[in-house]
């Protein structure tokens, strides 16, 4: 099975309770569930919380939608991802932070196709090392035994609570597709500041109608005839 696992959380350092601020009448955990219920090829989605009292909240919004919840270790992401992985029985994991509300289903699905035949020979597929699309449209996609592997094997701290970093440093098959574009360079769409909520919810307010799909496509087609709108999280951007 194929599961898409969204890691979230009220406890943001940069930007507290980020996942529940609202655009289009909607929280942003809402409106990023909703686009994953857009991915052709994927079985489950399931919202990985803490067992932190204040991410309660987060369980009552996923309850509410009738979207799966685990709850574990708020420091060891490794380990939530793992046992929500191990519980659900995925055979593929897709790894999804809750600071990417604009995540592209079509972009999912498409790399779901050409790889899922092929999850014997990488450990690790991603989109961001290095990363090249446009930040906030990230995901890695983990077979689970490679998940399991490194749950065992990784002991720093930042490999438990990023999940990923153990992949590259131990030197396992990481696989990375890239975006010849680079338009990471030119657009930030992941949510860490207050910049980043300001232009997120101008794209929502300017794009979203209840149950209709906008792509990534339809956002860069929005955002060039609004040039100005590019420019509120631009001191972020990455230096070429």
């Amino acid at each position: 099975m194929t599961g898409v696992i969204v890691q979230a959380r009220m406890g943001s350092t940069r930007l507290p309770g980020k996942v529940l601020m609202e655009a289009a009448g909607k929280p942003l955990l809402h409106h990023l569930l909703e686009r994953l219920s857009y991915c052709r090829l994927v079985d489950e989605v399931i919202v990985a919380t803490t067992i932190n009292k204040r991410d309660d909240v987060i369980e009552e919004l996923c309850r509410s939608l009738e979207i799966a919840v685990y709850r574990g270790s708020e420091d060891d992401v490794l380990d939530r991802y793992y046992q929500a992985a191990k519980a659900r029985e995925m055979t593929c994991v897709v790894r999804v932070t809750s600071d990417c509300p604009l995540i592209d289903p079509e972009l999912i699905d498409e790399k779901i196709s050409i790889f899922l035949n092929k999850l014997g020979e990488y450990d690790l597929i991603t989109n961001r090392h290095p990363l090249t699309y446009v930040d906030g449209l990230d995901f890695d996609l983990i077979p689970f035994e490679a998940l399991e592997a490194v749950w065992r094997s990784a002991r720093e701290p930042h490999q438990r609570e990023h999940v990923v970093p153990f992949f590259w440093e131990s030197g396992m098959r990481v696989y990375n597709f890239e975006d010849s574009r680079k338009l990471f360079y030119s657009h930030r769409w992941t949510l860490d500041y207050i910049e980043d909520f300001e232009l997120i919810k101008s794209i929502y307010s300017g794009l979203y109608k209840n149950g209709e799909k906008f792509t990534t496509n339809d956002i860069l087609e929005f955002l060039a005839t609004r040039p100005e709108l590019s420019k509120i999280n631009a001191k972020y951007l990455p230096r070429q």
